[in-house]
């Protein structure tokens, strides 16, 4: 069994509620940490090597130091909790079953970052969780953990939820400072960066749930023992949101040292593929990471083992490697059909641009249009070469990473899959009436011998 730091306590009788979450624990590491200095806390969020949680892996210390100090001008913490990215649910399972251990997070980060004013941004669907949220709050104000010189500290800080429209868009840092403030959710032009110029122009810090949440037993324990678990630069525990076909769905926290293959098929983890069915293919970290093949997925190109972490998923680059992102793993069997998945999400994200990059606002609309065609059996074999220099054209020339997210996947799909796409083409009729199945993807990788 994995160690648990932020999860440990998540199957106590009313950890939902104040007392529940005090008896156990809650609230001290806020006391803890202040009684520390703020260069202190910085000190040990650097020393934990957390990284953000949200899906760019950003060292979360640095992100804190870049924060401008400009003196009497306000500063804020924003978390970000506009959990939109397909496959990913693992902030809403923190927010609706321990809200409390993210409010003793914001309210640590506050103090560190010198933030009276605090606000987490939800997603619009999250409807329920953010009742949850709210009545967590009046909780916490309610036994002087919020409000004017928290136990008498001398500190205030007020914490505000705010419900987003239900924008995919929003999720990106500065559309969600956008939206905050009133306005429609576009991203802006950077520099000059949020830690500069954020929320109504002020310096601002933007960390996701889980990032804040994990700050909590960064103080407990420390950053150096924080640094210890997990391998590398992936330190501390990780919230992974599995779903797909698996016998066990579910959010499940690792410490990073485990294999792809023990965390889907272990009993402890996802439980393996429902009704014997092989594994064919895995979008690891969310939507938007390159989709790979079983054989890519258990093992590198060079045979060897693939683990639950950064910089293994990421070994090969996008030519055979992956990503952690968000920690959305989506498990596809053999009966899945990689066209479709692919056209489901090109048709999520050409709904979900905002509009304002003609690379994005015109190339998602094509990219969908091309898979649909491809998927319904009507796809000629140049659509695949069209397929490749749209999502060309659209990666990197855009002022906010949802071109990207978009382009990837249908790289990834063309990339691995390729014979897939070619079948549909070649067998229209058939193409409607079954799937292409499993094919050579879980065959083992050849390892080409290179001469010395």
């Amino acid at each position: 069994m994995g160690q648990k730091l932020l999860l440990k306590n998540i199957d106590v009788p009313g950890i939902r509620h104040y007392q529940a979450y005090r008896e156990n624990g809650g609230y001290a590491n806020a006391e803890k940490a202040f009684k520390m200095t703020t260069d202190e806390i910085l000190e040990e969020v650097k020393t934990s090597g957390l990284r953000g949680r949200g899906g760019a892996g950003f060292p979360t210390g640095m992100k804190w130091s870049f924060l401008a100090k400009p003196e009497d001008v306000p500063r804020h913490l924003v978390v970000n909790a506009d959990e939109s990215e397909p496959g990913t649910f693992k902030d809403r399972f923190l927010m609706e079953y321990i809200p409390h251990l993210l409010i003793e997070g914001v309210l640590i980060s506050s103090f560190c970052l010198g933030s009276n004013t605090s606000f987490i941004y939800i997603r619009g669907e999250y409807a329920w969780v953010a009742e949850i949220l709210e009545e967590a709050i009046d909780e916490a104000k309610a036994a002087g953990w919020l409000g004017k010189n928290i136990q008498g500290t001398g500190f205030d800080c007020e914490i505000y939820v705010q419900r987003g429209g239900g924008a995919y868009i929003c999720g990106e840092e500065t559309a969600l400072l956008e939206s905050l403030e009133g306005k429609r959710g576009n991203p802006r032009l950077k520099p000059p960066f949020p830690a500069v110029k954020g929320l109504w122009g002020r310096p601002t810090v933007v960390n996701n749930v889980e990032t804040i949440a994990a700050i909590v037993p960064i103080i407990e324990i420390g950053g150096e023992a924080y640094s210890k678990i997990g391998v590398g630069r992936s330190t501390g525990t990780k919230l992974i949101s599995a779903c797909g076909n698996i016998n066990k769905p579910g959010v499940y926290e690792i410490d990073m040292t485990i294999t792809v293959e023990e965390f889907i098929y272990s009993d402890e983890y996802c439980g393996g593929i429902p009704n014997g069915k092989r594994l064919k293919a895995c979008i690891p970290g969310g939507s938007s990471v390159p989709i790979v093949p079983a054989n890519l997925l258990l093992k590198t190109a060079e045979g060897k083992p693939r683990y639950m972490n950064y910089e293994s998923l990421s070994e090969g680059g996008f030519q055979t490697g992956t990503m952690m992102g968000s920690g959305g793993f989506i498990v596809l069997d053999e009966d899945q059909d990689v066209v479709y998945h692919t056209y489901t999400l090109a048709r999520f994200y050409r709904h979900e641009s905002c509009g304002q990059c003609s690379p994005c606002r015109e190339g998602t609309g094509w990219m969908e249009k091309i898979l649909k065609r491809i998927d319904e059996g009507k796809g000629k074999m140049s659509d695949i070469e069209l397929l490749w220099d749209v999502q060309r054209k659209i990666e990197g020339n855009t002022i906010c990473p949802l071109g990207d997210a978009a382009a990837w996947p249908v790289a990834a799909a063309i990339r691995h899959f390729r014979d897939e796409f070619e079948w549909h083409i070649n067998n229209p009729e058939e193409c409607l009436t079954r799937n292409f199945g499993l094919a050579h993807y879980a065959d083992p990788i050849e390892i080409k011998e290179t001469a010395n």
